[in-house]
C-alpha cells in the first residue's frame, strides 16, 4: 500500500490562524473531488474557525474515561474504517488521554499515514524539541507537550502560516484567539509585541535550515558538486596577512549586493602547525567578521589550494575572494605557480575574485630548508658523518680487494641512512657527496684520484643523494607529527589550567602568571598594569630574550627568556585575553565593594531622615496641638469645636500609627523575619473590602472579574494590604473623571490582579525605583507618607510566593500586576 503524504503547517504562536487554514484547504480540495474528513480539530470557541467546519465531514470523536473523568480523543479506528483520502489532524503534538491507542498524537497520525491516507496537521514552534528549551527562555512559559524533531523533518511539506506580530496581537485584542477574561494577562505576558516578533523570526529560521539541509541532502544524493546559486555565499580567504582586512570587506559587498547574501571566512591552518599567521592580525579580523554579519571558520589542511577550493564547495559557495600574492616575481618565478593560479584552476564554477591590496608583490622568500628537526640533532649529524666517514674509510680499505667493491657501496650507503635517520636533509646530503667521493678516491680505479668519467660513477652519486632525501624526508615527517602532538598537548593542558584560573578573583593574576612562565620555560614574568607589578613569578637575567603582550589597554604581560615561536605567542594571546577579564572582574569587585555600602548607606539616611522631618512630624505636630488645645483653661469650646479637635487628634494619630507600622514592617522585612500565614483565598473576598477601607464605591471603580478564577494561595491579611495600597496609589494618580479598573484572570500556573489607572505613568528606566522604601516618584507635597507602601506590597508578594511587577496600560497610565499562585501551583518568585 501506498504511503500517505503528511503536510503539516507551521506556526509561530497560538491565533496566527493554522486551523482555520487547514480546513480552508480541507474545503478547497474537496471541492476538486478529494474525500477530505475532519479527523479532529480543536476550535478553542473560536467563531471563525467553527464556521469553517461547516460543509466538511467531522468523524465522531471517541471518549475515554480516566479516573472517573470522561475525555474526548480522535477517533483513530473510526478513521481508518472511513479510510478517506486526506484527513485533517489538528494540533500534531498533543498529548492523548491515558488509554488510548497511542500516548502522542502524531502517533496516531503516523498510522494513518501507513494505512495511505494523506494528512494535514497543525504544530506551533514551541513545540518542537529542539527548540523548547528557546521558547522557554523567550516566553518564560514552559512547553510539555513536544514533538521530535525528526517526526516533523520526515513531513512531505512543511508550511510556515505568517502573521506578523502587531496584526496577531490585533487579533487577540478584538477576542478572536481567547474569551474576554484572558486577553489581558495573555497580551502582557506570551504576547508581547519582542516575544512575537522572536517566535516569529524563530519559526522563519527552523524552516530556512530545514529548507537548506533539503537541499544539501539532495546534492548529496544525486553526487552534484557544482554550485548551485540558491544563495550567494561569498567565502573570503584569510592568511593573517595585512591584506585582511581589505578582502572581508570587499567580500561583504559582493554578499550585500544580493539578497540574502552570506559572507564566510575562512583561514587554512597547516596540519604541522609550523605555518603561523599573525595571532593578533587574524583576531582582529576575525572581531571584523562578526562585525559584518559573517563567520569565520578555521580549516587544517597541508595543500591549502585544495583545502581551500573543497571548503568552498562544501558550503554552496558561489564567490571566493583571495588576495595577490605577497611573493616578489622573482620568488615567484622560483617556486612556481601561488595559490591563486592554482584556486583559479581548480575551483571550477565558483566564481574566484583577485583582489589587489598594498602588500601585494612585496616580499621574497626562499622555501624553508631547516625541516622539522631540532639543531641539535643537525648538528649530531653532521658530527656522525665527520667522524664515523674517516673510521668507515679506515676499515674498508684494509679489507680491500676486487671483488669488494660491493660491500664498500653498501656501507658508505648505510653511513648515509644513518646519518640522515639523525641529522635529517642538510647531513645526509653532505654525507652522501663525502661517500660518493671517498669510494671513487679510496675504492674505484685508478685509485687516490678523483676521476668521473663512467656514466654509473654519476648515476651512483645520484642514487646517494636521492637515497638521502628520501629518508630525510620520512625523519622530517616523523619529527614533525611528533611536535604536533608534544605542542596539541601542551596546549590542551595550559588552556584547560588557564580556564579553570579566571574566576578565582584576584588570586588567579598570580596563578596564571606563574602558569605562563612554566609553561613556556621562561626566567620571569610580570604582570605589569598602570605602573604597578600585579603579579611576578621568577626572576630574569641580564642577557635574556624580552617580549610584551598588551593585555587590554592598560596592562602588559612582560616575558624574559627565550624568543617566542609565533604559535606561542598565539596561545599567549588567549592567556591576554583571560587576564583582561580578570583584571575587569577585580576592578568592577573593588568598586562595588567601595561604591555599595556608602550609596546605600547615604541613600537610606538621607531618605529616612527627609521621611522622619515632614511624614512623622505633621500628624505628630497636629495631635499635640489638638489635644494642648482641648486640655486649655483660657478657651471655651463649643461641642462642635471640642469634636473637631478629637476628630482631628484620632485621625492624626491613626495616620503616626499607620507609618511607624510601616517602618516596623519593613524592618522584618529586611530582617526576614515577616511572619506570613498563606492559605485558600478567594480573590473577591480580598478585592471588595479594599472598598470599604478606602472609602470608595462601584462608581469609582470598574471591576472585570473571572467569575471561574480559582483559590489563590496566600495570606488573607498580607494580600488585603497589597490590594489597598496599590488601588489607593492607582486612585491617586488617576486622572479626575476616569475610574481605575480592576481585572482578574488567570495565566499558566498562578492568578493575576491587575489594577488599571490612565494617569502619566512611570517611565520604564524608573520603575524599579518605585519598590524603593522611601521613594515617591511625582510627589512634592510631602503629604503622601514615606513612601512605603509599594515597597511594603512587593515584599508581602515575594514573602508569600508572588509577585509584583508593572506594565504600560493600553492607551497611557500604569498597570500594577499582583501575581499569586494558584492553589497547588508552584512560587512565583524562586
Amino acid at each position: 500500500m501506498k504511503r500517505g503524504r503528511l503536510r503539516v503547517l507551521l506556526g509561530a504562536a497560538p491565533g496566527v490562524g493554522k486551523t482555520y487554514t487547514m480546513l480552508e484547504e480541507g474545503k478547497r480540495l474537496l471541492g476538486e473531488g478529494v474525500d477530505v474528513v475532519v479527523a479532529v480539530v480543536e476550535t478553542h470557541g473560536r467563531v471563525a474557525t467553527t464556521a469553517m467546519t461547516e460543509g466538511l465531514e467531522i468523524v465522531p470523536r471517541s471518549v475515554v474515561e480516566h479516573r472517573g473523568i470522561e475525555l474526548t480523543e480522535m477517533d483513530l479506528d473510526g478513521v481508518l474504517s472511513r479510510h478517506p483520502d486526506l484527513a485533517l489532524v489538528d494540533e500534531l503534538a498533543h498529548t492523548n488521554a491515558p488509554g488510548s491507542a497511542h500516548e502522542k498524537r502524531w502517533q496516531d497520525v503516523e498510522r494513518l499515514l501507513e494505512a495511505g491516507i494523506d494528512v494535514i496537521s497543525t504544530v506551533n514552534i514551541q513545540h518542537i524539541e529542539s527548540l523548547n528549551d528557546v521558547v522557554q527562555q523567550i516566553t518564560g512559559v514552559p512547553q510539555r507537550e513536544t514533538i521530535p524533531d525528526h517526526v516533523l523533518r520526515a513531513a512531505d511539506q512543511i508550511e510556515v502560516v505568517d502573521l506578523a506580530p502587531e496584526a496577531l496581537r490585533d487579533r487577540l485584542a478584538g477576542g478572536r484567539v481567547y474569551p474576554a477574561e484572558r486577553i489581558d494577562a495573555a497580551l502582557s505576558n506570551y504576547f508581547r509585541l519582542g516575544n512575537l516578533t522572536a517566535l516569529r523570526e524563530l519559526a522563519l529560521l527552523w524552516l530556512a535550515d530545514e529548507v537548506d539541509s533539503a537541499l544539501k541532502d539532495y546534492r548529496a544524493e544525486h553526487g552534484i558538486d557544482s554550485k548551485w546559486e540558491a544563495r550567494e555565499r561569498v567565502v573570503v580567504t584569510l592568511t593573517g596577512g595585512v591584506e585582511g582586512e581589505t578582502l572581508l570587506r570587499r567580500g561583504a559587498r559582493i554578499a550585500a549586493r544580493s539578497a540574502g547574501g552570506e559572507l564566510l571566512a575562512v583561514h587554512i591552518t597547516s596540519q604541522d602547525g609550523l605555518r603561523t599567521a599573525d595571532p593578533d592580525a587574524l583576531a582582529h579580523q576575525r572581531a571584523l567578521v562578526e562585525k559584518l554579519g559573517g563567520t569565520y571558520h578555521q580549516v587544517v589542511g597541508d595543500d591549502v589550494p585544495r583545502a581551500l577550493v573543497d571548503f568552498a564547495r562544501s558550503v554552496n559557495a558561489t564567490q571566493l575572494v583571495i588576495g595577490v600574492s605577497r611573493r616578489s616575481r622573482l620568488a615567484a618565478a622560483l617556486t612556481g605557480p601561488g595559490i591563486g593560479a592554482t584556486v583559479t584552476r581548480e575551483a571550477g564554477a565558483i566564481d574566484v575574485h583577485i583582489v589587489n591590496h598594498e602588500a601585494a608583490g612585496g616580499r621574497f622568500s626562499l622555501p624553508r630548508l631547516g625541516g622539522a628537526l631540532t639543531l641539535r640533532r643537525r648538528i649530531a649529524g653532521l658530527l656522525l658523518a665527520l667522524l664515523a666517514g674517516p673510521l668507515l674509510t679506515w676499515v674498508l680499505v684494509g679489507f680491500r680487494s676486487p671483488d669488494s667493491i660491493t660491500s664498500d657501496v653498501l656501507s658508505y650507503q648505510l653511513l648515509v641512512i644513518v646519518v640522515a635517520l639523525v641529522g635529517g636533509i642538510w647531513p645526509a646530503l653532505f654525507a652522501a657527496l663525502l661517500s660518493g667521493l671517498t669510494l671513487d678516491f679510496f675504492f674505484v680505479e685508478p685509485f687516490y684520484t678523483v676521476t668521473v668519467d663512467e656514466p654509473l660513477h654519476l648515476f651512483a652519486l645520484v642514487l646517494y643523494v636521492l637515497n638521502a632525501v628520501l629518508v630525510s624526508v620520512v625523519v622530517d615527517q616523523a619529527a614533525r607529527r611528533s611536535r604536533v602532538a608534544h605542542r596539541a598537548a601542551a596546549e590542551s593542558e595550559l588552556l584547560a589550567t588557564v580556564s579553570g584560573s579566571v574566576l578565582r578573583g584576584e588570586g588567579a593574576l598570580q596563578a596564571l602568571v606563574s602558569r605562563t612562565r612554566e609553561a613556556f620555560n621562561l626566567t620571569g614574568v610580570r604582570l605589569v598594569a598602570d605602573g604597578q607589578v600585579l603579579g611576578r613569578d621568577g626572576e630574569p637575567r641580564p642577557d635574556d630574550a624580552f617580549a610584551s603582550i598588551p593585555v587590554g589597554t592598560r596592562a602588559t604581560l612582560e616575558l624574559h627568556g627565550a624568543d617566542l615561536e609565533a604559535s606561542e605567542r598565539r596561545l599567549l594571546t588567549v592567556i591576554a585575553s583571560q587576564i583582561e577579564v580578570v583584571l575587569e572582574h577585580v576592578d568592577l569587585s573593588r568598586t562595588a565593594r567601595k561604591v555599595g555600602p556608602l550609596t546605600e548607606n547615604d541613600r537610606v539616611r538621607t531618605a529616612l531622615l527627609s521621611a522622619l522631618g515632614h511624614d512623622l512630624r505633621r500628624p505628630l505636630t497636629a495631635a499635640t496641638a489638638a489635644v494642648s488645645g482641648l486640655r486649655s483653661t483660657e478657651v471655651e469650646w463649643s461641642d462642635g469645636d471640642r469634636e473637631e479637635l478629637l476628630a482631628t487628634a484620632q485621625e492624626s494619630l491613626t495616620t503616626l500609627s499607620s507609618l511607624v507600622t510601616d517602618l516596623l514592617d519593613v524592618s522584618r522585612l529586611e530582617a526576614g523575619v515577616l511572619a506570613v500565614a498563606v492559605r485558600r483565598v478567594d480573590a473577591e473576598d480580598v478585592i471588595l473590602p479594599a472598598f470599604d477601607e478606602l472609602g470608595i464605591g462601584p462608581a469609582d471603580v470598574e471591576l472585570v472579574l473571572d467569575p471561574d478564577l480559582p483559590p489563590l494561595l496566600a495570606d488573607p491579611g498580607l494580600l488585603a494590604r497589597v490590594v489597598v495600597n496599590v488601588l489607593d496609589n492607582a486612585r491617586r494618580f488617576a486622572p479626575p473623571g476616569t475610574r481605575v479598573r480592576i481585572s482578574t484572570s488567570s495565566f499558566a500556573d498562578r492568578a493575576e490582579i491587575r489594577i488599571s489607572d490612565h494617569g502619566p505613568g512611570v517611565a520604564p528606566e524608573r520603575r524599579t525605583d518605585i519598590f524603593v522604601p522611601f521613594q515617591r516618584l511625582g510627589d512634592t507635597d510631602n503629604l503622601t507618607g514615606l513612601g512605603l507602601g509599594l515597597a511594603l506590597s512587593k515584599g508581602f508578594m515575594e514573602g508569600m510566593g508572588g509577585r509584583l511587577d508593572t506594565e504600560d496600560t493600553p492607551g497611557g497610565g500604569l498597570t500594577m500586576v499582583i501575581g499569586v499562585p494558584l492553589d497547588g501551583g508552584p512560587r512565583l518568585n524562586r
